[in-house]
């Protein structure tokens, strides 16, 4: 099928869910966070999965089984597309994938649900904006902090002045991967029913490696952008939501591949340090420690933690009046002095509430609380680290451009020339 015949079964396909009606969804990347958030999504009344699709047809039916006996799997996604009664699809590919199946689904007159980190590079994300617009569907962001009620609380308490002047925000993912990594497996034939091809797509082709599949892909450029989008895009993206902002100004960054002797492609501990209009913001990721930042409250939970005092993945807003750190199920303020009240809280994971959101929106008409503007512009975030870590130097963001200053090499790396025939997005 060409693409102006896709198009026009798309447009012809195409019908308003109305407020009652059932939603029915179809599962594109049918791994293990894709049947998690599909399983949430399900729980809202009115839902029902009608259909897979994944190049590995072990998880394509493994998805169906569960979808139920009506359901249908496929290996191409744009079968599934090509359905009249698919209303929206539930996107869990690797990144790399992410910009072609959103924008197709939306010409194909569908909504989509997609996972974060939103797009593998820049240029993608700007496509998939565009594509939003253009096609008028409601899209969401797997940015489920969105939808977390004890992050809007986060945000009114600095928002308000309660801890004073905001000057420094820090945000951390530790995790200890010392001495092996993701292993270094050697090159082999891939399993029974993946399409390997398939599954490279718009990123080379190269030889089947266990490495660079599932869970470990997110160590290689070809697929994705390692800890920084997988784990930082969720926390820089609430940064950006409580302290209301847009862009930084300048970014810089330093660490490298250090001590992991594995396949993987991605620094082992990188530090990014980003300019925001009136505040400074610290990323760390290290892969070769677990401990994290910050101390423990009793009786508290952390997300993640594993022993009894590591504290692995958070953000911090240092104020004059205290400190608040924050993480997915809690926060806890620490004064400084007696400026303001100790206080700690306790929340569960949002993306039961996040996915229920995205179907109400379908049906609605509104938009998500992760909308896909929201998405892009915090997917920015994370690749701008990046960007700085691979030239090494200081750069300087125009965020409404979205555009390097005056640095042709940062510019380059803003997208990538994708392989063929899956060059739909390509710089």
């Amino acid at each position: 099928m060409n693409r102006r015949t896709f198009l026009a079964t798309a447009a012809a396909a195409q019908r308003v869910v109305g407020a009652n009606d059932r939603v029915r969804v179809g599962l594109i990347g049918c791994g293990g966070r894709g049947r998690y958030v599909a399983r949430q999504m399900r729980e809202t009344p009115g839902v029902e999965f009608v259909a897979t699709a994944d190049v590995y047809k072990t998880n394509a039916e493994a998805a169906r089984e569960w979808a139920g006996p009506e359901a249908r799997a496929y290996p191409d996604f744009r079968r599934l597309l090509e359905r009249k009664d698919v209303d929206a699809v539930l996107i869990a590919t690797p990144d790399h994938w992410h910009a072609i199946t959103m924008i197709l689904s939306c010409q194909a007159g569908k909504d989509v649900y997609v996972e974060k980190p939103l797009a593998h590079n820049i240029r993608e994300g700007q496509a998939m904006l565009a594509a939003a617009r253009r096609y008028q569907r409601v899209v969401q962001t797997g940015m489920q902090h969105r939808s977390a009620p004890h992050f809007r609380e986060v945000q009114e308490i600095v928002r308000s002045g309660k801890l004073g002047d905001v000057r420094y925000v820090r945000v951390w993912n530790y995790s200890n991967m010392f001495p092996r990594g993701i292993g270094k497996p050697a090159d082999a034939e891939p399993p029974e029913g993946l399409d390997w091809d398939f599954y490279c797509g718009p990123a080379p082709k190269v030889p089947y490696n266990r490495a660079r599949f599932l869970g470990s892909f997110r160590w290689f450029w070809d697929y994705a952008n390692g800890y920084i989008t997988d784990f930082g895009t969720h926390r820089l993206d609430t940064v950006r939501q409580v302290m209301n902002a847009e862009a930084p100004l300048t970014v810089a960054a330093a660490g490298g591949r250090f001590s992991l002797r594995d396949a993987g492609e991605m620094p082992d501990t990188l530090q990014v340090t980003y300019e925001f209009p009136g505040f400074v913001l610290s990323y760390e990721a290290c892969n070769l420690n677990a401990h994290g930042v910050g101390g423990r409250t009793a009786g508290m939970r952390y997300y993640n933690a594993r022993g009894t005092d590591d504290r692995p993945n958070g953000q911090a807003y240092y104020g004059t009046n205290g400190a608040l750190f924050a993480d997915r199920v809690g926060y806890e303020i620490y004064p400084e002095g007696d400026r303001i009240e100790r206080k700690f809280m306790n929340s569960t994971d949002a993306t039961a509430l996040h996915a229920r959101n995205f179907i109400e929106c379908v049906r609605s008409r509104q938009k998500p609380n992760a909308d896909i503007e929201i998405g892009h512009r915090s997917t920015i975030v994370p690749l701008l680290g990046n960007i700085a870590w691979k030239t090494g130097k200081k750069l300087r963001w125009d965020g409404v451009k979205e555009e390097f200053q005056n640095d042709p090499e940062a510019s380059r790396l803003l997208g990538r020339a994708a392989r063929k025939p899956w060059d739909l997005v390509s710089s």
